[in-house]
């Protein structure tokens, strides 16, 4: 499968990659999860909370680990502190589209940031886009149909562009709850659904980041109460790793999805044992969550001590499980000497 690519588009995918191909990613992109989260911890221990509060934590989580990721994931909104702050030899993602959505609304609807652009984006550092998009296969072609064409538009801009598009698909059913059994049953067709829609070339997607096709809690086996139900064995989710691999025709990647530092590698290592076609990951609160009560008691210098020693950890467990599980991203097209590199001219 040869595939076509532009001279910048090129070099932007080659930085936001490591010296094989693999895209070991740190996410914090995270806006209101991250305002909450940090809200909960300052509660808990009696202080009080404001916004720079955010804007730090980023700043120095970002400042410390970039070094050992292949990229970072940033929004201007909270995290203008850390993009400057990043590795200069480090790949910036930026996500484009705003934070949550409008729950009066049905359909979880996608909404891009007002004052950004794709190329507003690069003349800022961007070395790809990002947006994320709430999608259920079975939701009413009103709906559906709100969310391709929104894709179309956001593929084809960055396309004109020549920049990277980063896709992300979070999975949802409105009847149950998102940790319910009904919903984990579910969510393996959902996410496999999800790929081969917008896996198309009509989207013009670069890298789709997707869940793992399975909620680890209804592993038999992966589940320490001996009571706890289960809608799974392992070897189901090694099919469904499989069938979500055979559906790609694209680059894709996983997200962590909030997990545990230790589960999040353990999902991984299945993936490499049902040898699935997977180019790496952009890992978020499963690299740094336990640093949010740190910095809120122990303040800067207390979260830089755990970010260089645990922090440094989680990101290098990462990229050591990666080396050994992940295939190159160009590998999806038959390999490097598959791309046809177009030099287009200026306008």
């Amino acid at each position: 499968m040869s595939k076509n690519i532009t001279e910048n588009k090129m070099k932007r995918m080659q930085k936001l990659a490591n010296d094989k191909g693999i895209i070991t990613a740190l996410a914090l992109d995270q806006r209101g999860s991250l305002v909450k989260a940090l809200q909960k911890a300052t509660k808990n221990a009696g202080k009080d909370f404001d916004m720079e509060m955010v804007y730090d934590f980023k700043k120095i989580v970002i400042s410390v680990l970039s070094s050992y990721s292949s990229a970072v994931l940033l929004d201007e909104q909270m995290g203008f502190k850390a993009i400057k702050a990043k590795d200069p030899k480090t790949g910036l993602i930026m996500s484009y589209e705003e934070t949550g959505y409008d729950v009066d609304t049905p359909g979880r609807l996608p909404r891009l940031i007002p004052n950004q652009s794709a190329q507003i984006m690069i003349e800022k550092g961007a070395d790809a886009l990002k947006v994320l998009i709430y999608y259920n296969p079975n939701d009413s072609d009103e709906i559906n149909d709100v969310k391709k064409a929104f894709a179309q538009r956001y593929g084809t801009e960055a396309m004109a562009a020549e920049v990277p598009t980063f896709f992300e698909v979070v999975t949802y059913d409105d009847k149950y709850a998102s940790d319910s059994l009904e919903f984990a049953k579910e969510k393996p067709q959902l996410v496999i659904d999800s790929m081969k829609e917008f896996t198309k070339d009509i989207y013009h997607i670069d890298v789709l980041k997707m869940e793992m096709p399975f909620n680890y809690k209804y592993i038999a086996g992966w589940n320490d109460d001996p009571d706890g139900q289960s809608a799974y064995t392992e070897e189901d989710a090694k099919k469904y790793l499989r069938d979500l691999s055979d559906a790609a025709t694209r680059p894709f990647i996983f997200l962590s999805g909030g997990v545990p530092t230790n589960v999040y590698q353990r999902e991984l290592k299945l993936a490499g044992d049902a040898n699935v076609a997977f180019s790496g990951v952009l890992s978020g609160r499963a690299t740094w969550a336990d640093g949010v009560d740190i910095f809120v008691n122990e303040g800067e210098a207390g979260l830089t001590a755990w970010l260089e020693t645990q922090g440094k950890q989680n990101v290098e467990d990462l990229n050591e499980i990666l080396s050994t599980t992940a295939k190159p991203w160009y590998d999806i097209y038959g390999g490097m000497d598959e791309l046809e590199i177009i030099k287009r001219p200026k306008l």
